[in-house]
């Protein structure tokens, strides 16, 4: 299969090559770190008050600060992964309501990229999209569906200063080509992530490579490229042979610090940080393996220790500020 990077409306400094860190476990962080009450964990309510807000931006500025030290770039996410329809009717939110929640979330990162992008660190601004339903369980929509389903809040990020929109924890194949195809429709880049089980498959049982040859067929290859998160490396890096078209596919990398299965994880009352220092070499090893991957950062259990010690690990010792 070939694949073809689409032309967008945004000049995004990941098409230029170079290293972008992203955040780590939004959630679980502000969660059991910081003790914030996030319903269903909805991030996008701490929107809601000025407390809130300035707990958003201090969790950001972490990462942020790791990126200016490596002089490296960085992929700025929206607390929006819950921000959607479904989601926020359980929240209390109607779609006005929902409209507004996520231009505020991209309102607010745009003093953070004001703030923090140089030269030496670009920041790409990213909507973040999430599944309608469990992340860690199987959807039913059809592509059409999901396309419908999403496009309000791909319309929203396509209103604001997002430069793309990322769908995330994406378990259906058909949802995740759905979610292209609205951010075609809207003119938006975008990135489709997978994330899988122990086993290194979707929850359905399809491969990540069937996963991203079947989305790229069904939209042209529309995604700039697709990540793996939620996951901890150990479940899926020995499906990844660089040498495969489809694996060239994967611009990041955004796993779990647990090796504990989706299963597991649920049933937790405490949060699994994993072993760190483990975590850092495996990303070594990755980006060693597959020099095309362009974005590093976290998810579940995974915080600004985890990200340093990636940077550590991963980025040449020339890279840091003299």
């Amino acid at each position: 299969m070939q694949y073809e990077i689409a032309k967008y409306r945004h000049d995004l400094p990941l098409l230029r090559g170079g290293t972008f860190l992203s955040d780590g476990g939004m959630e679980t962080a502000l969660i059991f770190h910081e003790g914030a009450d996030l319903p269903l964990f909805a991030s996008f309510v701490l929107l809601s008050t000025p407390e809130g807000r300035r707990q958003l931006l201090r969790y950001y500025t972490r990462y942020l600060e790791i990126a200016r030290l490596h002089d490296t770039g960085f992929v700025l996410d929206t607390a929006t992964w819950r921000a959607n329809a479904d989601w926020g009717e359980k929240l209390g939110y109607d779609a006005e309501a929902l409209r507004q929640v996520n231009a505020d979330a991209a309102h607010l990162l745009t003093e953070l990229r004001a703030q923090y992008e140089r030269p030496q660190v670009p920041i790409v601004f990213n909507g973040v999209i999430g599944p309608r339903g469990d992340g860690y369980k199987a959807g039913l929509m059809n592509a059409k569906e999901a396309e419908e389903y999403h496009s309000a809040q791909v319309a929203a990020f396509a209103d604001s200063e997002a430069d793309m929109v990322s769908a995330v924890t994406m378990t259906n194949v058909d949802e995740a080509t759905g979610v292209a195809r609205a951010a075609r429709k809207h003119g938006m880049p975008c990135a489709i992530s997978f994330t899988v089980e122990t086993n290194g498959r979707l929850v359905t049982g399809v491969s990540l490579q069937e996963a991203i040859e079947t989305v790229d067929a069904e939209t042209e290859g529309y995604p700039h490229y697709y990540m793996v998160n939620c996951a901890h490396p150990s479940h899926f890096e020995s499906s990844l042979d660089q040498r495969q078209a489809w694996v060239r596919r994967i611009g990041g990398i955004r796993a779990n610090a647990s090796t504990k299965s989706h299963a597991e994880l649920d049933e937790s009352e405490t949060l699994d940080i994993g072993d760190i220092g483990d975590l850092a070499r495996r990303y070594r090893s990755l980006t060693g393996r597959m020099p095309h991957l362009r974005v590093l950062g976290g998810c579940c259990g995974t915080d600004h220790r985890h990200i340093a010690a990636i940077c550590e690990a991963c980025l040449p010792a020339t890279a840091l500020s003299a």
